[in-house]
């Protein structure tokens, strides 16, 4: 079983500009509503912290996987709960130049394993939608 989140965002920034946000962990307290907080080196094959706080539901800390990272373009994780197969997180950020000043901000997570039936993906949905609101008045400040 599987379920996919998209939401997406025009920012009037650069690609360049949003980027250098995105990868700022040490700021995300003070602007990101849901993913308040991520540690570690953001390279391919590293194991990173990351915390999340969705809408409506409980703080949560899992440790995922950088699968890729393509500068001003991509970045993207793989979380699980307890091993695979149980309850997978396939996180993706992903910046398409518009190439008119605005940037395409897409924010999607592809859930697959035992428990996706039994979750409730409105809150995280949710959550997203008000990330991608916070990025862009951030991205357009500057």
């Amino acid at each position: 079983m599987s379920k996919k989140i998209e939401t997406e965002i025009t920012i009037h920034a650069s690609p360049e500009t949003i980027w250098k946000i995105l990868l700022n962990f040490h700021e995300y307290p003070n602007w990101n509503p849901f993913i308040t907080e991520i540690q570690g080196s953001v390279e391919v094959g590293n194991q990173i912290q990351v915390k999340i706080k969705p809408q409506g539901g409980k703080t949560m800390i899992f440790k995922p996987i950088i699968l890729s990272k393509k500068e001003n373009k991509e970045l993207k994780w793989l979380g699980k709960l307890l091993f695979k197969g149980i309850f997978d997180g396939e996180h993706h950020f992903e910046l398409i130049d518009n190439k008119n000043g605005t940037t395409q901000f897409i924010q999607s997570e592809k859930f697959s394993g035992l428990l996706v039936p039994f979750f409730n993906f409105e809150n995280t949905a949710n959550s997203f939608h008000m990330m991608n609101q916070k990025l862009k008045e951030l991205a357009e400040k500057s």
